[in-house]
């Protein structure tokens, strides 16, 4: 993802592939606000990066780093005890890892959205470039 972000360019940030959806930005911008969402709560503390609001690729890649620097904090210090600590996610209970695989499975689901976009645009997405 971050490298999709950053392959994009600025130009194509507004861009929607049909009126009723968001923007490439928008999607970045709503992936960086989810995995911040999650993982700041996991690692107990809320916080809120308000990366939708933001509209640069310059703002949107940074805040998408630091989506990414707060999960891999949950993840690095992930225990066995804590992966199965029941936590509650907006109206939803799992846990800690269920949590994370959603988070994964989510920004996983986005970026094929963004793949797409990728290709409306010329643009070969990171995933299939060559080795």
């Amino acid at each position: 993802l971050t490298k999709m972000a950053e392959k994009m360019p600025e130009e194509h940030y507004s861009f929607k592939a049909t009126a009723e959806i968001r923007t490439f930005g928008q999607l970045i911008g709503h992936v960086a606000d989810s995995q911040a969402r999650t993982c700041s709560a996991l690692g107990g503390e809320m916080k809120s990066l308000n990366a939708g609001a933001k509209t640069s690729k310059a703002d949107l890649v940074a805040a998408l780093k630091e989506s990414f620097a707060m999960c891999d904090k949950v993840v690095d210090s992930m225990t066995d005890a804590k992966a199965t600590e029941m936590v509650t996610m907006g109206n939803r209970q799992s846990t800690c890892l269920g949590a994370l695989a959603r988070t994964i499975s989510h920004s996983n689901e986005e970026y094929g959205y963004m793949a797409v976009y990728m290709r409306l645009k010329g643009i070969v997405p990171p995933s299939s470039e060559g080795r």
